[in-house]
């Protein structure tokens, strides 16, 4: 496929990229499943399902009043000469790479942000409160959170002006990791070893979401696992065991998985 036809499609292969990787992930947790549902999964995937069509209509509400979004915004960058990688005269190989490594840093920082300042935590603490962690934690998010993180992304896009096909890429990437990482999966332990060398591995970003807040604030990675060791925020293993850990925060009733709860948590008391 020409590069051309490659970004104009870019919807399209993210979406089919999206839904495949999804119902991989999906059919491999429920064939091998590392932990025991506390709630049922029709009602919360309903919510988390719900979640995602409300940030994808957040999305396209923000293209309205700012048509450049992120894969846009690396061609707008492009065609006007911004950014530091249309000054530098670096093999394409080398661009694309550096923009990877340097956007999931930033998603890294973003991530270890949202902890740390009251108002953002608000905000993501929707995504913390799934009482279960599965593929579909991965797509819960409040829109508010996604379009946030979306103006912080077209920002850092134009101060880079990385190619529009290293942004599809990371894009990609991204999303597929955090759906692998997400995974109620039982992955092997020696698999698991040495694929969180570099990845971030369903147990590894599991302790994550753990309702203990030294394990809630450490592997803030969704993609590599290098930023958390580098920045001494790696935890290998919950303390009570992958079995023994809770998950979520401290509602652990029913109304996590309700959507209207989920939409409204952010502005409610702390």
């Amino acid at each position: 496929m020409h590069k051309t036809e490659c970004m104009e499609n870019e919807p399209l292969i993210r979406l089919g990229v999206f839904l495949g990787l999804f119902t991989l992930f999906a059919a491999a947790e429920a064939l091998a499943p590392r932990r025991a549902r506390t709630q049922p999964r029709a009602t919360r995937w309903l919510t988390n399902l719900s979640l995602t069509v409300l940030n994808t209509l957040m999305l396209r509400a923000l293209a309205f009043g700012l048509p450049l979004l992120a894969v846009g915004a690396a061609m707008d960058a492009q065609a006007n000469g911004w950014g530091l990688f249309n000054w530098l005269d670096w093999p394409a190989w080398v661009e694309i790479t550096a923009t990877v490594l340097l956007l999931d840093f930033a998603i890294w920082a973003q991530h270890l942000i949202t902890h740390k300042i009251p108002l953002l935590w608000r905000l993501h603490r929707v995504h913390h409160a799934d009482r279960d962690i599965d593929v579909s934690t991965a797509i819960r998010f409040h829109p508010i959170e996604i379009g946030l993180s979306m103006l912080l992304k077209i920002g850092l896009i134009y101060l880079l002006g990385p190619a529009a096909i290293a942004v599809v890429l990371f894009e990609i990437i991204l999303n597929g990791t955090a759906m692998f990482n997400h995974s109620n999966l039982n992955l092997p332990r020696p698999v698991d070893r040495a694929m969180r060398l570099v990845l971030v591995t369903p147990d590894m970003h599991r302790v994550h979401h753990s309702t203990l807040r030294h394990e809630h604030d450490s592997n803030y990675g969704f993609s590599l696992s290098i930023w958390d060791r580098i920045f001494g925020t790696y935890v290998a293993q919950p303390d009570k065991g992958h079995d023994g850990m809770t998950i979520g925060l401290r509602w652990q009733g029913d109304n996590p998985s309700r959507l209207g709860w989920s939409l409204r948590l952010p502005f409610g008391k702390p």
